[in-house]
């Protein structure tokens, strides 16, 4: 039994996460999830936290491109070159995430976790969205962005996170139908958002105490 959450920038993801283990009394993977997959990566957190929000280099472009005729006249041959940074955090967070799909009673925050657990049974997908004028509001006032800069870092960091899912998981971020349910923080607030998430988890069960060793 576990919920991911997906999320627009600055729609809340942290907040509603939280406020959903609170209620069900589970365990929120946030920063912890970042932390674990920099641990097995070698990344630093923040160079994981900010890996699939900005764009990849010509040089890692052009090496999953199979578009260019003769690469090996521009890089040298496949196995003298070092593993991309962001195909590495691809790998690692799969591994990570899968693992973490054999627990029970987790809240997992972005990383691709709706993704990399698309298949799997017993697993509630959650898409915050909001508007944009919300979202930059949020990102000034909840996550210190110059406001200067605000509604840049919104559509920039959607438009990466949109890119790394398409080019890693051959997925649509956006598209709906790819979650079980999706939630409009502007109109229900982070609480009521929390609220629905949780009562459906109530509705299938899995509020119920662990079993002893779960």
């Amino acid at each position: 039994m576990l919920i991911t959450i997906s999320r627009q920038f600055g729609a809340g993801g942290s907040e509603v996460a939280r406020a959903v283990a609170h209620r069900l009394g589970w365990t929120v993977l946030d920063d912890e999830l970042v932390n674990e997959i920099a641990a097995r990566s070698g990344l630093t957190p923040e160079e994981v936290a900010s890996l699939d929000e900005r764009t990849p280099s010509f040089v890692e472009r052009l090496a999953r491109s199979n578009a260019f005729p003769h690469p090996d006249l521009l890089i040298p041959a496949p196995e003298l070159i070092e593993e991309p940074e962001e195909a590495k955090l691809a790998r690692i967070t799969r591994e990570v995430v899968s693992d973490l799909g054999r627990r029970n009673r987790l809240v997992l925050v972005g990383r691709s976790a709706a993704a990399i657990l698309a298949r799997q049974e017993d697993v509630l997908h959650v898409r915050l969205v909001a508007s944009k004028e919300f979202r930059t509001r949020v990102a000034i006032e909840r996550r210190g962005v110059d406001p200067g800069q605000a509604a840049r870092v919104v559509e920039e960091t959607d438009r990466s996170r949109r890119r790394f899912h398409r080019e890693f998981y051959g997925r649509d971020w956006d598209d709906p139908t790819n979650y079980h349910m999706v939630l409009n923080t502007e109109r229900l607030g982070f609480e009521g958002a929390a609220g629905v998430i949780a009562l459906r988890a109530r509705e299938l069960g899995w509020a119920e105490p662990a079993p002893a060793g779960a």
